[in-house]
C-alpha cells in the first residue's frame, strides 16, 4: 500500500485535501481544509469526517493534531509531523519491517510474544526432572497419502455415507470415509477383516512418500514428554524396532512383542476424492488392533506404577476398545481394572490425566464415564470429541462429526458445561476425583481451563506451549516459519454466546488472554492462545497427543 492524495468536498466552497502515509503501521493522514485549517492523525476514518470537519473524534483507535487560523504556523507543525512520518516509514522500511505486509508484521509480533509467553514458565532442570506414567499400548503407523492411496486401491467414494460398528470390507471403508472427509473430521475404525487390512496396508507400502512411524497415544505423548525433560515411564509392548524410537528418558513396563499396525490415511485441506472435497487436512486411521483393544499392557503397567510413584499419571488409546468385538462384560471388566490402577496413583497424590479420542460407540463411551473419567483430574480432546462428551453427558448421544471451525465461545461454553456437569455427578455419585482441568485444542486456538487452588500450574504458559507445539509438530520443525502459517482466528472473541456477553481483541503483543470466573462448581482460570496453523503440512497424526503432553508438562 503506497501513499496517497485524497480530496472530497467539504462544507461550503471549501475543498478538503489530505495526504495520507499508509507505509507505517498506523497510517498517517495530513488534511488542510479551506487554507486555514490543519489536522494530523493516523488514518481511521472515524477521525475525519470532511462534512464534520477535522479534529471530529471518533474513537479511541487513534488521534488528532489540530491547528487552525492563518498564517504558517499550522503548516509548519504539519510539515515537521509529516517528514519525521516519512522518516520514520524510511527507516522501517529500511530495518525490514516495511517491507512485509502488515500482516506478516503481525504474525511475527505474535509469535514472538508466544515464544515469551512459553518461556516464562521453563520445565523442571535435570535435578528434579517430573516423572510421568504414560498409558497404555503402541504400535507402528504406516502413514500414507490417503487421497493416493485410495486412487491406487481403487477405492471409489462411498454413495451412502455412513458409520458402521465396525468395517467388514472396502464397501465399508468407502462409506466410513465419505461420511468424515468432507467435514475434515479425524476419524479411527477397526477393520474385522485381518486379510483385507494386509492388503491394504502392503498396498500402501507402494505408494510414493509412505512413512513408517513409532505410533499410538501412549508412546508418542512419552516422547514428548521426555523431550520436554521428563522421566517417563511407558506401558506398552512394544518390538525391539520400535523401541529404538524412543526418547532415552522412556522406560518400558512390557515385553517385546510383534507390533500392531495402524494404517493412516492422511489428506490435506481442499483434497478431493469424487466429488468430496477436505474442509480441512486430517485423518482417518484404519486398523486390525488385537492387543491394544484388550488393554494387553495393564497388568505390567499397574504393577510398576506403585514403586515409580510419578507425579503424574497420563492415560490414553482407550479408543481402540471401541467397536472392537469383545465377549459381553469383558470391555467393562478391562475398565474397571484401568481404573483401579488410576486410584492407586491418586492415593499416592498423583495427578490423572485423560486423553480422549474419537469415539462412536456409545456403550464404550459410557462405559468409559463409569470407570475412567470419574478417577481424572484432567480431561484432554479436540474440537470433535468435545461436542461428543457434551452430547452424551446432555443428551446421552454421541455427536460423530461437528464443527471443523468452531467459535471460541462455542467452545467456551461447552467446557464450562462439561465441568459442570462432571463435577456435579462426582459430587451427587461421591465417588473419584474432582475435575480441576480441561484442555481443548482446536485447529485455530487452544483453551485450558483450570480449577482455582488445584495442583495445576502456569496456564498461561503452558497455552502459548501448547499453540506453539501445533505448529511445530504439523509442520515437522521445531523453528516456526510465519511464512508457513496463518491466523484462522478471528481479531476478537465472545467469551460465551449469552447475549451481551464481553468481547476480547486478539493483542499480538499479548496473544494469550486469561481471566477468572466464578461459577455454581467453584472459582477457575481460563486462558484462550490462538494457533499460528501450519500451511506446509508434513504431519497431522500426532497432533492431538504431542499439543496435550506439552500442555501439561509446564503445569505439574
Amino acid at each position: 500500500m503506497f501513499d496517497t492524495w485524497e480530496k472530497t468536498r467539504g462544507e461550503g466552497d471549501f475543498d478538503t485535501f489530505a495526504y495520507v502515509i499508509n507505509t507505517l503501521p498506523f497510517p498517517l493522514r495530513l488534511v488542510q481544509r479551506g487554507g486555514s485549517c490543519t489536522a494530523v492523525g493516523w488514518a481511521c476514518p472515524r477521525l475525519f469526517d470532511p462534512k464534520r470537519g477535522p479534529g471530529r473524534r471518533g474513537g479511541r483507535r487513534g488521534g488528532v493534531f489540530e491547528s487552525c487560523g492563518a498564517g504558517g504556523r499550522a503548516w509548519r507543525w504539519a510539515v515537521v509531523l509529516a517528514v519525521l512520518a516519512v522518516l520514520g516509514s524510511l527507516w522501517l522500511r529500511d530495518s525490514g519491517q516495511s517491507g512485509v505486509s502488515r500482516a506478516a508484521w503481525r504474525m511475527e509480533l505474535l509469535l514472538r510474544s508466544l515464544l515469551r509467553a512459553e518461556g516464562k514458565a521453563s520445565p523442571s532442570g535435570p535435578s528434579e526432572r517430573p516423572k510421568v506414567a504414560v498409558g497404555l499400548g503402541g504400535c507402528q503407523d504406516v502413514v500414507v497419502n490417503g487421497i493416493d492411496f485410495l486412487h491406487k486401491a481403487g477405492i471409489l467414494p462411498g454413495t451412502d455415507p455412513g458409520y458402521p460398528a465396525f468395517i467388514k470390507g472396502e464397501r465399508d471403508l468407502a462409506d466410513s470415509l465419505a461420511y468424515y472427509f468432507p467435514h475434515g473430521a479425524a476419524a479411527e475404525r477397526y477393520m474385522e477383516n485381518k486379510t483385507l487390512f494386509q492388503n491394504l496396508v502392503q498396498l500402501s507400502l507402494e505408494v510414493s512418500g509412505t512413512r513408517r512411524l513409532l505410533g499410538g497415544n501412549a508412546p508418542v505423548m512419552a516422547n514428548r514428554l521426555a523431550h520436554e525433560g521428563c522421566q517417563v515411564l511407558l506401558g506398552a509392548q512394544l518390538s525391539h524396532h520400535l523401541r529404538k524410537h524412543l526418547h532415552k528418558r522412556v522406560s518400558v513396563t512390557g515385553d517385546p512383542l510383534q507390533d500392531d499396525i495402524h494404517l493412516i490415511l492422511e489428506y490435506p485441506k481442499g483434497g478431493k476424492w469424487g466429488p468430496y472435497e477436505a474442509m480441512r487436512a486430517n485423518r482417518f486411521i484404519v486398523h486390525n488392533d488385537v492387543h491394544n483393544a484388550v488393554l494387553s499392557s495393564l497388568e505390567d503397567f499397574h504393577s510398576r506404577l506403585e514403586t515409580f510413584r510419578p507425579d503424574l499419571l497420563v492415560i490414553g488409546g482407550l479408543q481402540m476398545m471401541d467397536n472392537f468385538p469383545f465377549q459381553p462384560g469383558e470391555r467393562l471388566r478391562r475398565l474397571q481394572k484401568l481404573g483401579a490402577a488410576m486410584e492407586v496413583a491418586t492415593r499416592q497424590g498423583t495427578l490423572v490425566h485423560f486423553e480422549l479420542a474419537s469415539f462412536a460407540d456409545r456403550d464404550t463411551l459410557k462405559e468409559l464415564m463409569e470407570a475412567v473419567v470419574p478417577r481424572a483430574d484432567s480431561l484432554g480432546m479436540n474440537e470433535q470429541e468435545l461436542p461428543n462428551l457434551h452430547s452424551l453427558l446432555q443428551r446421552g448421544e454421541v455427536t460423530l462429526v461437528a464443527d471443523a471451525y468452531p467459535r471460541v465461545a462455542t467452545v467456551l461454553d461447552e467446557m464450562r458445561e462439561v465441568f459442570s456437569l462432571l463435577n456435579q455427578r462426582h459430587r451427587r455419585d461421591g465417588m473419584g476425583r474432582r475435575l480441576s482441568r480441561l484442555h481443548v485444542h482446536t485447529l485455530a486456538f487452544q483453551a485450558i481451563l483450570t480449577a482455582q487452588g488445584s495442583a495445576w500450574k502456569n496456564t498461561m504458559s503452558a497455552t502459548a506451549k501448547a499453540s506453539l507445539t501445533a505448529n511445530r509438530h504439523v509442520c515437522g520443525s521445531v523453528a516456526i516459519d510465519c511464512g508457513k502459517a496463518r491466523l484462522i482466528m478471528d481479531d476478537s472473541f465472545a467469551v460465551s454466546r449469552k447475549p451481551q456477553s464481553r468481547r476480547i481483541q486478539l493483542r499480538p503483543e499479548r496473544p494469550v488472554t486469561c481471566w477468572h470466573e466464578d461459577a455454581s462448581e467453584g472459582k477457575y482460570e481460563v486462558c484462550v492462545a490462538p494457533v499460528l496453523v501450519c500451511t506446509d503440512v508434513y504431519q497431522t497424526a500426532g497432533g492431538g497427543d504431542n499439543i496435550s503432553a506439552a500442555g501439561l508438562v509446564l503445569q505439574i
